[in-house]
Protein backbone atom coordinates (compact mmCIF):
# COMPACT_ATOMS: atom_id res chain seq x y z
CA UNK A 1 0.00 0.00 0.00
CA UNK A 2 1.27 3.62 -0.90
CA UNK A 3 1.00 5.96 1.42
CA UNK A 4 -1.36 8.61 1.14
CA UNK A 5 -3.16 6.37 -1.32
CA UNK A 6 -6.85 7.21 -2.45
CA UNK A 7 -9.18 4.27 -3.61
CA UNK A 8 -11.90 4.65 -5.93
CA UNK A 9 -14.55 1.76 -6.11
CA UNK A 10 -14.55 -0.71 -9.33
CA UNK A 11 -17.85 -1.74 -8.90
CA UNK A 12 -20.84 -1.65 -6.54
CA UNK A 13 -21.48 -4.03 -4.16
CA UNK A 14 -25.37 -5.46 -4.81
CA UNK A 15 -27.36 -7.90 -3.00
CA UNK A 16 -28.51 -7.55 0.60
CA UNK A 17 -25.16 -6.84 2.71
CA UNK A 18 -25.89 -3.42 3.26
CA UNK A 19 -29.43 -4.37 4.13
CA UNK A 20 -27.88 -6.62 7.00
CA UNK A 21 -25.76 -3.98 8.06
CA UNK A 22 -28.94 -2.20 9.38
CA UNK A 23 -30.40 -4.86 11.16
CA UNK A 24 -27.14 -6.13 12.95
CA UNK A 25 -25.45 -4.13 15.20
CA UNK A 26 -21.71 -3.82 15.24
CA UNK A 27 -21.04 -5.85 17.99
CA UNK A 28 -22.67 -8.82 16.98
CA UNK A 29 -21.41 -8.94 13.22
CA UNK A 30 -18.35 -10.35 12.21
CA UNK A 31 -15.90 -7.64 10.34
CA UNK A 32 -12.75 -8.41 8.31
CA UNK A 33 -9.72 -7.52 9.89
CA UNK A 34 -7.81 -4.21 8.86
CA UNK A 35 -4.06 -3.94 7.58
CA UNK A 36 -2.32 -2.94 11.01
CA UNK A 37 -0.35 -0.26 8.97
CA UNK A 38 -3.29 1.52 7.25
CA UNK A 39 -6.41 3.38 8.18
CA UNK A 40 -9.23 3.81 6.22
CA UNK A 41 -11.76 7.21 5.74
CA UNK A 42 -14.57 6.46 3.90
CA UNK A 43 -15.98 9.43 2.02
CA UNK A 44 -19.56 10.31 0.81
CA UNK A 45 -20.23 12.78 -1.66
CA UNK A 46 -22.90 13.89 -4.54
CA UNK A 47 -20.49 14.07 -7.56
CA UNK A 48 -23.27 13.06 -10.33
CA UNK A 49 -27.01 13.77 -10.19
CA UNK A 50 -29.00 16.81 -9.68
CA UNK A 51 -26.92 18.16 -6.49
CA UNK A 52 -23.43 17.07 -8.47
CA UNK A 53 -22.41 20.94 -7.84
CA UNK A 54 -22.18 20.28 -4.60
CA UNK A 55 -19.51 17.67 -5.07
CA UNK A 56 -17.53 19.43 -7.63
CA UNK A 57 -14.66 20.27 -5.42
CA UNK A 58 -13.46 16.42 -4.53
CA UNK A 59 -11.21 16.01 -6.89
CA UNK A 60 -9.24 19.17 -5.88
CA UNK A 61 -9.72 18.47 -1.95
CA UNK A 62 -8.68 14.97 -2.17
CA UNK A 63 -5.37 15.85 -4.08
CA UNK A 64 -4.57 18.62 -1.59
CA UNK A 65 -5.63 15.78 1.13
CA UNK A 66 -3.27 13.37 -0.40
CA UNK A 67 -0.16 15.44 -0.91
CA UNK A 68 -0.40 16.10 2.88
CA UNK A 69 -0.31 12.41 3.71
CA UNK A 70 2.45 11.98 1.55
CA UNK A 71 4.46 10.75 4.45
CA UNK A 72 1.91 8.82 6.05
CA UNK A 73 -0.52 9.99 9.63
CA UNK A 74 0.87 9.42 12.79
CA UNK A 75 -1.75 8.25 15.27
CA UNK A 76 -0.96 7.12 18.81
CA UNK A 77 3.17 7.00 18.27
CA UNK A 78 2.39 5.06 15.24
CA UNK A 79 2.78 6.03 12.07
CA UNK A 80 -0.05 4.49 9.27
CA UNK A 81 -0.49 4.90 5.61
CA UNK A 82 -3.71 6.54 5.12
CA UNK A 83 -6.60 5.24 2.42
CA UNK A 84 -9.36 7.12 1.73
CA UNK A 85 -11.69 5.17 0.11
CA UNK A 86 -14.18 8.13 -2.12
CA UNK A 87 -17.87 7.47 -3.66
CA UNK A 88 -20.23 9.06 -5.30
CA UNK A 89 -23.60 9.30 -3.82
CA UNK A 90 -25.23 10.11 -7.33
CA UNK A 91 -27.32 12.81 -5.33
CA UNK A 92 -29.34 9.46 -3.98
CA UNK A 93 -30.02 8.97 -0.52
CA UNK A 94 -30.52 5.23 -0.71
CA UNK A 95 -27.34 4.78 -2.73
CA UNK A 96 -25.83 6.77 0.15
CA UNK A 97 -26.96 4.27 2.51
CA UNK A 98 -25.89 1.87 0.72
CA UNK A 99 -22.34 3.09 0.27
CA UNK A 100 -21.60 3.84 3.62
CA UNK A 101 -23.46 0.14 4.18
CA UNK A 102 -20.47 -1.14 2.16
CA UNK A 103 -17.69 1.39 3.45
CA UNK A 104 -18.22 0.14 6.78
CA UNK A 105 -19.00 -3.66 6.24
CA UNK A 106 -17.24 -4.36 3.44
CA UNK A 107 -14.39 -1.86 3.75
CA UNK A 108 -13.68 -1.59 7.03
CA UNK A 109 -13.26 1.94 7.25
CA UNK A 110 -12.05 3.36 10.64
CA UNK A 111 -13.65 6.78 9.98
CA UNK A 112 -16.30 7.59 8.00
CA UNK A 113 -17.37 11.45 6.05
CA UNK A 114 -19.94 12.62 4.21
CA UNK A 115 -20.76 16.00 2.86
CA UNK A 116 -23.79 17.81 0.85
CA UNK A 117 -27.70 18.44 1.88
CA UNK A 118 -29.15 15.99 3.81
CA UNK A 119 -29.88 13.46 1.16
CA UNK A 120 -25.99 12.72 1.29
CA UNK A 121 -25.38 13.40 5.37
CA UNK A 122 -28.14 11.39 7.30
CA UNK A 123 -28.05 8.45 5.47
CA UNK A 124 -24.39 8.05 5.84
CA UNK A 125 -24.25 9.34 9.66
CA UNK A 126 -27.87 6.58 10.24
CA UNK A 127 -25.36 3.95 9.48
CA UNK A 128 -22.55 4.78 10.87
CA UNK A 129 -24.60 5.60 14.24
CA UNK A 130 -26.11 2.06 13.76
CA UNK A 131 -23.06 0.44 13.49
CA UNK A 132 -21.18 2.29 16.06
CA UNK A 133 -18.64 4.04 13.15
CA UNK A 134 -17.25 7.64 13.92
CA UNK A 135 -18.83 9.49 11.66
CA UNK A 136 -18.09 13.74 10.82
CA UNK A 137 -20.61 15.56 8.39
CA UNK A 138 -21.23 18.97 7.27
CA UNK A 139 -22.81 21.39 4.58
CA UNK A 140 -26.29 20.37 5.85
CA UNK A 141 -28.23 22.91 7.90
CA UNK A 142 -27.78 21.21 11.85
CA UNK A 143 -32.38 20.81 11.81
CA UNK A 144 -31.84 19.12 8.80
CA UNK A 145 -29.44 17.11 9.74
CA UNK A 146 -30.26 16.06 13.70
CA UNK A 147 -34.41 16.19 13.12
CA UNK A 148 -34.44 14.85 10.25
CA UNK A 149 -32.39 11.69 11.36
CA UNK A 150 -35.43 12.34 14.79
CA UNK A 151 -32.59 13.13 16.89
CA UNK A 152 -33.55 13.68 20.60
CA UNK A 153 -31.90 17.07 21.60
CA UNK A 154 -32.14 15.57 25.22
CA UNK A 155 -30.09 12.59 24.13
CA UNK A 156 -28.27 13.22 21.10
CA UNK A 157 -26.13 10.82 18.86
CA UNK A 158 -23.53 8.03 19.95
CA UNK A 159 -21.28 8.15 16.93
CA UNK A 160 -21.83 10.81 14.76
CA UNK A 161 -21.14 14.93 14.74
CA UNK A 162 -21.68 17.67 12.28
CA UNK A 163 -20.73 21.31 11.87
CA UNK A 164 -22.75 23.30 9.82
CA UNK A 165 -24.91 26.34 10.43
CA UNK A 166 -28.70 26.42 11.12
CA UNK A 167 -31.59 27.74 10.34
CA UNK A 168 -32.07 30.40 12.93
CA UNK A 169 -29.00 31.87 10.97
CA UNK A 170 -29.95 32.17 7.84
CA UNK A 171 -33.05 33.56 8.84
CA UNK A 172 -31.33 36.01 10.78
CA UNK A 173 -29.12 36.78 7.73
CA UNK A 174 -31.88 36.63 5.14
CA UNK A 175 -34.03 38.81 7.64
CA UNK A 176 -31.17 41.67 8.44
CA UNK A 177 -30.35 42.08 4.52
CA UNK A 178 -34.29 42.17 3.49
CA UNK A 179 -34.50 45.03 6.24
CA UNK A 180 -32.11 47.59 4.38
CA UNK A 181 -34.47 47.55 1.53
CA UNK A 182 -37.89 48.86 1.72
CA UNK A 183 -40.49 46.29 0.46
CA UNK A 184 -44.01 45.02 2.12
CA UNK A 185 -42.44 42.77 4.21
CA UNK A 186 -44.63 39.86 2.43
CA UNK A 187 -43.00 36.96 1.73
CA UNK A 188 -43.77 33.94 -0.51
CA UNK A 189 -42.46 30.15 0.62
CA UNK A 190 -41.15 27.45 -1.58
CA UNK A 191 -40.30 24.63 0.34
CA UNK A 192 -40.13 21.21 -0.99
CA UNK A 193 -40.92 17.97 0.79
CA UNK A 194 -37.87 16.89 1.73
CA UNK A 195 -35.59 17.13 4.60
CA UNK A 196 -34.49 20.78 3.91
CA UNK A 197 -37.59 21.96 3.02
CA UNK A 198 -40.03 20.35 6.01
CA UNK A 199 -37.15 21.86 8.06
CA UNK A 200 -37.16 25.31 6.58
CA UNK A 201 -41.13 25.29 6.22
CA UNK A 202 -41.10 23.82 9.80
CA UNK A 203 -44.06 26.42 11.50
CA UNK A 204 -41.92 25.91 14.77
CA UNK A 205 -38.44 26.84 13.94
CA UNK A 206 -38.55 27.30 10.41
CA UNK A 207 -39.68 30.65 8.35
CA UNK A 208 -42.94 29.84 8.95
CA UNK A 209 -42.55 30.76 12.62
CA UNK A 210 -39.77 32.88 12.78
CA UNK A 211 -40.94 35.66 10.23
CA UNK A 212 -44.28 37.03 11.54
CA UNK A 213 -42.05 37.81 15.14
CA UNK A 214 -39.94 40.04 13.26
CA UNK A 215 -42.56 41.97 11.37
CA UNK A 216 -42.72 39.70 8.17
CA UNK A 217 -45.94 37.55 6.28
CA UNK A 218 -45.41 34.07 5.29
CA UNK A 219 -47.66 32.74 2.47
CA UNK A 220 -46.68 29.36 2.62
CA UNK A 221 -48.70 27.16 0.03
CA UNK A 222 -47.46 24.01 1.34
CA UNK A 223 -45.11 21.34 0.13
CA UNK A 224 -44.60 20.65 -3.07
CA UNK A 225 -42.30 17.55 -4.41
CA UNK A 226 -38.84 17.62 -5.81
CA UNK A 227 -38.12 18.01 -9.48
CA UNK A 228 -41.72 19.59 -10.26
CA UNK A 229 -42.47 20.64 -13.58
CA UNK A 230 -45.33 22.85 -12.71
CA UNK A 231 -45.23 26.03 -10.21
CA UNK A 232 -48.05 27.69 -11.32
CA UNK A 233 -50.05 27.07 -7.79
CA UNK A 234 -47.20 28.75 -6.04
CA UNK A 235 -47.09 31.94 -8.41
CA UNK A 236 -50.87 31.83 -7.65
CA UNK A 237 -50.38 32.41 -4.74
CA UNK A 238 -47.56 35.03 -4.37
CA UNK A 239 -49.49 37.10 -6.79
CA UNK A 240 -52.63 37.21 -5.06
CA UNK A 241 -51.11 38.11 -2.05
CA UNK A 242 -48.47 40.83 -3.70
CA UNK A 243 -45.49 38.58 -2.06
CA UNK A 244 -42.72 41.23 -2.82
CA UNK A 245 -39.92 38.61 -1.59
CA UNK A 246 -39.49 35.12 -2.62
CA UNK A 247 -37.62 32.55 -0.33
CA UNK A 248 -37.19 29.24 0.19
CA UNK A 249 -34.29 25.93 -0.45
CA UNK A 250 -34.77 24.66 -3.75
CA UNK A 251 -32.30 22.21 -6.36
CA UNK A 252 -30.76 24.05 -8.72
CA UNK A 253 -33.08 22.34 -11.49
CA UNK A 254 -36.32 23.05 -9.55
CA UNK A 255 -35.82 26.97 -9.13
CA UNK A 256 -34.60 27.31 -12.93
CA UNK A 257 -38.44 26.21 -13.43
CA UNK A 258 -40.28 28.16 -11.13
CA UNK A 259 -37.84 31.24 -12.19
CA UNK A 260 -38.80 30.79 -16.00
CA UNK A 261 -42.41 30.21 -14.92
CA UNK A 262 -42.51 33.48 -12.42
CA UNK A 263 -41.47 35.27 -15.84
CA UNK A 264 -43.92 33.60 -18.10
CA UNK A 265 -46.52 34.42 -15.39
CA UNK A 266 -45.60 37.84 -14.34
CA UNK A 267 -44.86 37.25 -11.08
CA UNK A 268 -42.24 39.94 -10.48
CA UNK A 269 -41.04 40.13 -6.77
CA UNK A 270 -38.68 42.77 -5.57
CA UNK A 271 -36.15 39.96 -3.87
CA UNK A 272 -35.99 36.81 -4.38
CA UNK A 273 -33.07 35.01 -1.73
CA UNK A 274 -32.99 31.03 -2.33
CA UNK A 275 -30.88 28.40 -0.46
CA UNK A 276 -28.81 25.66 -1.94
CA UNK A 277 -30.05 26.14 -5.95
CA UNK A 278 -28.25 29.33 -6.07
CA UNK A 279 -24.88 28.38 -4.34
CA UNK A 280 -23.43 27.78 -7.39
CA UNK A 281 -21.53 30.14 -10.54
CA UNK A 282 -22.92 27.22 -12.72
CA UNK A 283 -26.13 27.48 -11.99
CA UNK A 284 -26.21 31.36 -11.80
CA UNK A 285 -24.92 31.24 -15.40
CA UNK A 286 -27.84 28.82 -16.57
CA UNK A 287 -30.27 31.16 -15.50
CA UNK A 288 -29.44 34.29 -18.23
CA UNK A 289 -29.65 37.74 -17.19
CA UNK A 290 -32.32 37.03 -15.08
CA UNK A 291 -29.85 35.77 -12.69
CA UNK A 292 -28.84 39.51 -11.63
CA UNK A 293 -29.63 40.57 -7.74
CA UNK A 294 -30.85 37.38 -7.16
CA UNK A 295 -29.54 36.69 -3.50
CA UNK A 296 -28.58 33.93 -1.22
CA UNK A 297 -26.69 32.82 2.22
CA UNK A 298 -22.79 32.78 2.29
CA UNK A 299 -21.30 30.03 4.72
CA UNK A 300 -17.51 30.77 3.05
CA UNK A 301 -15.61 32.78 0.23
CA UNK A 302 -12.36 34.23 -0.45
CA UNK A 303 -13.23 36.87 2.41
CA UNK A 304 -13.38 34.74 4.96
CA UNK A 305 -10.91 35.26 7.59
CA UNK A 306 -10.02 31.95 8.15
CA UNK A 307 -7.26 29.79 7.05
CA UNK A 308 -6.16 26.09 7.55
CA UNK A 309 -5.14 24.40 10.54
CA UNK A 310 -3.37 21.80 8.04
CA UNK A 311 -1.76 23.57 5.54
CA UNK A 312 -1.89 27.02 7.15
CA UNK A 313 -3.71 28.05 3.60
CA UNK A 314 -6.24 31.34 3.89
CA UNK A 315 -9.69 31.24 2.52
CA UNK A 316 -8.50 33.43 -0.15
CA UNK A 317 -5.31 31.43 -0.94
CA UNK A 318 -7.75 28.36 -1.47
CA UNK A 319 -9.94 29.96 -3.70
CA UNK A 320 -7.27 31.15 -6.17
CA UNK A 321 -5.34 27.51 -6.19
CA UNK A 322 -8.89 25.93 -6.86
CA UNK A 323 -9.59 28.61 -10.00
CA UNK A 324 -5.87 27.99 -11.18
CA UNK A 325 -5.71 24.09 -10.93
CA UNK A 326 -9.21 23.34 -12.54
CA UNK A 327 -9.98 26.66 -14.72
CA UNK A 328 -13.46 27.27 -12.39
CA UNK A 329 -14.78 29.75 -10.18
CA UNK A 330 -14.50 29.10 -6.54
CA UNK A 331 -17.79 27.48 -4.89
CA UNK A 332 -18.71 27.61 -1.51
CA UNK A 333 -18.47 23.70 -0.81
CA UNK A 334 -14.47 23.98 -1.42
CA UNK A 335 -14.10 25.57 2.19
CA UNK A 336 -16.76 22.98 3.62
CA UNK A 337 -14.93 19.91 1.92
CA UNK A 338 -11.81 20.91 2.57
CA UNK A 339 -12.52 21.65 6.50
CA UNK A 340 -14.22 17.76 6.50
CA UNK A 341 -10.49 16.61 6.11
CA UNK A 342 -8.73 19.19 8.40
CA UNK A 343 -11.04 18.33 10.88
CA UNK A 344 -10.60 14.41 10.48
CA UNK A 345 -7.31 14.57 10.31
CA UNK A 346 -6.90 16.94 13.63
CA UNK A 347 -9.23 14.12 15.28
CA UNK A 348 -6.95 11.26 14.22
CA UNK A 349 -3.59 13.04 15.05
CA UNK A 350 -5.04 13.81 18.64
CA UNK A 351 -6.35 9.97 18.82
CA UNK A 352 -4.59 7.53 21.30
CA UNK A 353 -4.76 4.64 18.91
CA UNK A 354 -6.63 4.09 15.60
CA UNK A 355 -9.87 1.90 17.45
CA UNK A 356 -13.32 3.18 17.18
CA UNK A 357 -13.51 4.65 21.16
CA UNK A 358 -10.27 6.63 20.58
CA UNK A 359 -11.17 8.04 17.35
CA UNK A 360 -14.55 9.20 18.82
CA UNK A 361 -13.40 10.60 22.05
CA UNK A 362 -10.59 12.66 20.09
CA UNK A 363 -13.88 13.90 18.06
CA UNK A 364 -15.70 14.63 20.93
CA UNK A 365 -12.41 16.81 22.33
CA UNK A 366 -11.71 18.54 19.14
CA UNK A 367 -10.84 22.34 19.29
CA UNK A 368 -9.73 23.19 16.11
CA UNK A 369 -9.50 26.16 13.77
CA UNK A 370 -10.39 25.38 10.00
CA UNK A 371 -10.32 27.50 6.91
CA UNK A 372 -14.34 27.77 7.95
CA UNK A 373 -13.98 29.03 11.19
CA UNK A 374 -13.29 27.07 14.59
CA UNK A 375 -14.71 23.83 15.28
CA UNK A 376 -15.55 23.04 18.50
CA UNK A 377 -18.96 20.33 20.03
CA UNK A 378 -19.71 22.11 23.04
CA UNK A 379 -23.30 20.83 23.51
CA UNK A 380 -24.87 24.09 21.64
CA UNK A 381 -27.38 24.00 20.08
CA UNK A 382 -27.15 20.31 20.91
CA UNK A 383 -24.35 17.69 21.72
CA UNK A 384 -23.27 16.48 18.06
CA UNK A 385 -23.67 20.07 16.21
CA UNK A 386 -21.07 22.64 15.44
CA UNK A 387 -22.92 25.91 14.54
CA UNK A 388 -20.62 27.82 11.83
CA UNK A 389 -20.98 31.61 11.03
CA UNK A 390 -23.32 32.42 8.03
CA UNK A 391 -23.71 35.70 6.00
CA UNK A 392 -25.43 36.80 3.26
CA UNK A 393 -25.14 38.13 -0.22
CA UNK A 394 -26.33 39.03 -4.08
CA UNK A 395 -25.06 37.91 -7.57
CA UNK A 396 -24.23 40.51 -9.65
CA UNK A 397 -24.17 38.75 -13.39
CA UNK A 398 -22.45 39.74 -16.34
CA UNK A 399 -21.48 38.73 -19.88
CA UNK A 400 -19.63 35.87 -19.09
CA UNK A 401 -19.14 36.44 -15.27
CA UNK A 402 -20.97 35.72 -12.08
CA UNK A 403 -19.76 37.44 -9.02
CA UNK A 404 -21.03 36.94 -5.55
CA UNK A 405 -21.10 39.89 -3.05
CA UNK A 406 -21.42 39.81 0.40
CA UNK A 407 -23.55 42.49 1.14
CA UNK A 408 -24.87 41.43 5.02
CA UNK A 409 -22.53 40.71 8.00
CA UNK A 410 -24.94 41.32 11.15
CA UNK A 411 -24.86 37.78 12.01
CA UNK A 412 -20.81 37.40 11.45
CA UNK A 413 -19.07 40.75 11.79
CA UNK A 414 -15.63 39.32 11.28
CA UNK A 415 -16.57 38.46 7.76
CA UNK A 416 -16.56 42.11 6.02
CA UNK A 417 -19.11 42.92 3.60
CA UNK A 418 -18.48 43.97 -0.30
CA UNK A 419 -21.96 46.11 -1.25
CA UNK A 420 -25.53 46.55 0.27
CA UNK A 421 -28.53 44.67 -1.22
CA UNK A 422 -30.33 46.12 -4.43
CA UNK A 423 -33.69 45.23 -5.31
CA UNK A 424 -34.73 42.80 -8.55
Amino acid sequence: MTKGMFATPSRRRTLMGAGAALALPAILRPRAAAAADTIKIGFVAPQTGPVAAFGEPTGFVLDRVKKALANGLSVGGQVYNVEILARDSQSSASRASDLAADLINTDNVDLLLATATPDTTNPVADQAETNQVPCITNDCPWQSYFFGRKGDPKVGFTWTYHFFWGLEDVEAAYIAMWDTVSTNKVVGGLFPNDADGNAWGNPGFGFPGVLPTRGYKMVDPGRFQPFSSDFTAQITAFKAANCEIVTGVLVPPDFATFWTQAGQQGFTPKIATIGKALLFPSAVAALGPRANDLSTEIWWSPQHPFKSGLTGVSSAALCHDYTVATGKPWTQPLGYTYSLFEVALDVLKRAKSKSANDILASIVATDYQSIVGPVKWTGVPVKNVCKMPLVAGQWHVAPGSETLTIVENKTAPAIPVGGSLALL
